[in-house]
């Protein structure tokens, strides 16, 4: 808000654009040297004099706006101190919410997409709920989003199903026969190829295999969108990688076309990609797009997929770290057919206490459902500890959702259950426990009358916090731009903090300042529900 004052009056000093400026402006460490700092360095090449001396030349040059309390030179920065208490007459206006902005631009964003053979673990849920907070922060911003969930109906994985699969089983059932399947393939390699022939069946539209592979995707799809649909998680259409069996074909006439394709010693189609950078990340960098049976495999359908689905809108793809190699593979392919490629959110493994990475064939993983309903179980026992109110269903959501998103993307977690739970520190309890303190004091200001609202003389922690409200929209933004959801939750802390230090700081009922203390009580548990809303998180009003 004051922040655009800023970069217009630097904008028409500096000649500089607008996006370049806003990406240099700094939040100094010390309140004491202001609100915002300018680095002068990027003139000096420019202008061929020190930052130090451009900055005294500003300082004189651009005078304080009517937002704009005071501008210093502190060596190469130009300091800029907003006025706090028209950012408070600003803050204290907030009402419900802050309100989603104008729609920009159409986003087609792809995540979780976990195979049809069981039920997600732990591990594979942080991209769900990684790619859930962008979809909002996205959302929040002004853009239309189309969320998609790409489904491997013709796997491998749904192949070796099929060979023990019974009409009678259910969505649970599925993981114990994927794991006994994959132990008896061990045991027996030669029952491999009995999945490959149903492969070649279900390519070579055979009737009976196409309806048993349908059964066993469509019982696994339903019971994952159950288990994602209760921790909020929601998606808009459901791909089958089937649909795309006739595409492929063309796919592989385009890349036959480029003289890149050939067959390997195994009798199967491969892309030669020896041209590429992929040169210095694998040892033989060929993309294997068929089986030597002439069967298609994974990367060929979903080329194809690809495709189509950046033929619609800008495209978003949320992967994990384990796939970046192959992620290059499909780029490095569709560049080479001049077709545009997504944008990849990568993220990094996820790992749980005596477990580590998680692996569905293994049989070593913890089920989200079983996690989940474990933390729901610890949290109703911390609330009865603290003889405090509150549902222990959305308590273990905010403690899993927070703990994940908390972290950078490219950062490893290693999850402590009982760490995330705590209502103190750097938690999801904490956070709606802050929020439902903020909400306990409106309830209770509703009895007591109100004075007009003054704006006296501010306190140290009531400029603090009014600061930290003021860079909400500031923060989205950037969230959006880097697809960063940990900003939104490391934000959401920090206000958090302010606001407690607020509290124990200064008295709020029956203060004279009482009317001004309740408006920014308000606007901080506005600002921290939408900053929540972003990161999937339900609050509550009572804790």
């Amino acid at each position: 808000m004051f922040k655009d004052e800023i970069v217009s009056l630097l904008v028409k000093k500096t000649n500089l654009k607008k996006s370049e400026i806003v990406n240099l402006l700094e939040t100094p460490p010390n309140p004491d040297f202001g609100d915002y700092a300018f680095p002068c360095f990027i003139l000096s090449k420019k202008q061929k004099k020190s930052p130090k001396i451009i900055a005294e030349q500003l300082v004189k040059q651009i005078k304080p706006a009517k937002n704009i309390e005071a501008i210093k030179q502190v060596g190469p920065y130009l300091n800029f101190f907003i006025n706090k208490k028209k950012l408070a007459e600003q803050i204290i206006k907030i009402n419900q919410d802050f309100g989603e902005q104008k729609q920009k631009q159409k986003i087609l964003l792809e995540h979780t997409s976990v195979n049809p053979n069981a039920s997600p673990h732990v591990g594979n849920s942080r991209n769900s709920i990684i790619g859930d907070s962008i979809y909002r922060i996205l959302t929040f911003l002004g853009n239309k989003i189309e969320r998609h969930f790409y489904i491997n109906d013709v796997s491998k994985q749904v192949a070796m199903l099929a060979l023990v699969f019974k009409p009678t089983d259910k969505f649970p059932d599925l993981l114990k026969k994927y794991i006994e399947i994959t132990r008896k393939i061990q045991k027996n390699p030669k029952l491999e190829q009995k999945t490959f022939e149903l492969l070649h069946k279900f390519e070579h539209k055979d009737k009976k295999t196409i309806a048993l592979f349908k059964k066993i995707t469509d019982t696994a799809v339903k019971g994952q969108k159950k288990i994602f649909s209760s921790i909020g998680i929601e998606f808009d259409y459901f791909d089958y990688e089937s649909k795309y069996l006739e595409e492929s074909k063309h796919v592989l006439k385009e890349l036959q076309a480029t003289g890149k394709l050939f067959k390997d010693e195994q009798g199967r189609l491969v892309l030669d990609q020896k041209l590429t950078h992929l040169l210095t990340m694998m040892r033989t960098p060929v993309l294997v797009l068929t089986r030597s049976d002439g069967t298609g495999l994974y990367p060929l359908r979903d080329l194809a997929y690809t495709i189509e689905k950046c033929k619609k809108h800008r495209n978003i793809i949320v992967l994990g770290e384990g796939q970046k190699l192959y992620f290059e593979q499909l780029k490095q392919a569709l560049i080479l057919l001049k077709k545009p490629y997504p944008e990849a959110v990568h993220y990094s493994f996820l790992l749980l206490k005596g477990i580590g990475k998680m692996s569905t064939r293994k049989g070593e993983l913890v089920l989200l459902e079983e996690f989940l309903e474990q933390a729901k179980q610890k949290a109703e026992q911390s609330i009865k500890q603290r003889k405090t109110k509150g549902d222990s269903t959305k308590v273990a959501i905010a403690a899993v959702k927070y703990a994940m998103l908390r972290n950078e993307n490219n950062k490893n977690i290693t999850f402590n259950l009982d760490e995330s739970l705590r209502f103190e520190g750097d938690t999801g309890p904490y956070l709606l426990y802050s929020y439902a303190r903020a909400s306990s004091i409106i309830k209770k200001a509703k009895s007591k009358k109100t004075n007009k609202i003054k704006i006296e003389q501010l306190t140290t922690q009531e400029t603090e916090l009014i600061k930290k409200i003021s860079k909400f929209p500031e923060i989205a933004e950037k969230a959006g731009q880097l697809m960063a959801p940990s900003l939104i939750a490391n934000y959401s802390h920090e206000l958090a903090q302010l606001f407690n230090e607020f509290y124990h700081a200064n008295k709020v009922i029956n203060d004279k300042n009482q009317a001004f203390r309740l408006k920014l009580v308000q606007a901080f548990r506005t600002c921290l529900k939408n900053s929540l809303y972003l990161l999937g998180i339900e609050v509550m009003e009572e804790m």
